[in-house]
């Protein structure tokens, strides 16, 4: 398999890694949606600069590894500029790429470079951030997430915890993001004027980014006499930040969330000391874009195309009921890998450099 790269990011060496372990232990079988066209595949990120990323850049040249019709793999990390970003998926359909899978993080900015590769001829497949536009005039699918499940999921909990109500504050990534407004909804369904959004509207804004995580809830807990619930979207950039309840003389409320092995540690380390300290994750989603992937190799290749459109990500641990897991803290493996992911404990562990 032909690797290449625009620049030689961590993520693109782990990218390609990881395609050349995956491809050397291939699976007998060929999966359905891998046809028999050969073609080239790029995965593109807004950007790709934390350990979430890095295990899913990895899950993604994994998945791809699959299908030996995919004779190219590439990679790109926009590093967070959206210039770059845009730049990337030209320089991707001007050098012929026949399938792009992007996680645009940029949103609708994006959208006219995605247009542009479209009509061009390219297999364009946008995930988990919604860009806008429409499949067949924008780009080819659109593969997205279950973050309105998963605000229903967080909302169910936060009643069977608090069912007289109480103050909830809401942390997402950057502003305007798609997915913390899905999971808004999401609660917002089944939580009433009881649960007060104590956050600036829609939530309050962390770019998914641990430093600046730490000054938010910082500033928060001054603000707020009382929060009951933390809601995060990324539950592991809050590891660093939820000591600040110490300085204050709080204990750390609930927290609903998603997973991360340094998440988990850190409850079962602090939970004696905070009596209030629950917590209750949804699988932190590495795993999307494998479904992304497979539907870009089958229209590129010819293969058959999943039955799924949306990656669904199921609950995975609840501190109180133990259902359907209880927290798992695996001290003997880095704390930036997460236990919900399909790829294996010790690849994610080559993934994220550890």
């Amino acid at each position: 398999m032909k690797f290449k790269a625009m620049k030689m990011t961590a993520a693109c060496a782990v990218a390609t890694l990881t395609m050349g372990l995956a491809a050397s232990t291939a699976l007998a079988q060929t999966p359905s949606w891998c046809g028999p066209n050969e073609a080239s595949l790029a995965l593109l990120d807004g950007f790709g600069g934390n350990s979430w990323r890095l295990v899913t850049t990895a899950s993604g040249a994994e998945e791809a590894a699959k299908c030996p019709s995919i004779t190219q793999y590439e990679y790109a990390d926009g590093q967070g500029d959206t210039q770059k970003a845009i730049s990337d998926i030209n320089s991707m359909a001007a050098r012929g790429i026949k399938a792009m899978v992007v996680f645009g993080d940029a949103g609708p900015a994006v959208l006219p470079a995605l247009t542009n590769a479209h009509r061009a001829g390219t297999i364009v497949v946008p995930y988990r951030v919604n860009v806008g536009g429409t499949e067949g005039e924008n780009y080819a699918k659109f593969i997205g997430s279950s973050f309105f499940e998963d605000g229903v999921s967080w909302g169910n909990w936060i009643k069977e915890i608090l069912p007289e109500g109480g103050n909830l504050l809401f942390l997402s990534g950057p502003a305007g993001n798609s997915q913390g407004t899905d999971e808004l909804a999401g609660m917002k369904s089944v939580l009433d004027d009881k649960y007060v959004f104590i956050n600036p509207e829609p939530f309050a804004v962390t770019n998914w980014d641990p430093s600046l995580t730490q000054q938010v809830l910082s500033a928060e807990i001054a603000k707020n006499d009382k929060i009951d619930v933390i809601v995060s979207d990324f539950g592991p950039s809050l590891v660093g930040a939820l000591p600040v309840f110490a300085e204050f003389g709080r204990s750390i409320p609930a927290l609903a969330t998603s997973d991360g092995n340094s998440l988990s540690c850190f409850w079962e380390e602090n939970k004696e000391a905070n009596p209030d300290f629950k917590l209750f994750t949804v699988a932190t989603g590495n795993d999307n874009v494998r479904l992304a992937v497979q539907w870009a190799v089958a229209l590129a290749t010819g293969g058959t195309p999943p039955t799924d459109e949306i990656f669904k990500a199921p609950v995975y641990e609840n501190s109180v009921s133990g259902t359907p897991n209880p927290v798992t803290c695996r001290p003997d493996l880095p704390g930036s890998i997460y236990l919900s992911a399909e790829m294996a404990d010790d690849a994610q562990a080559k993934a994220v450099g550890q």
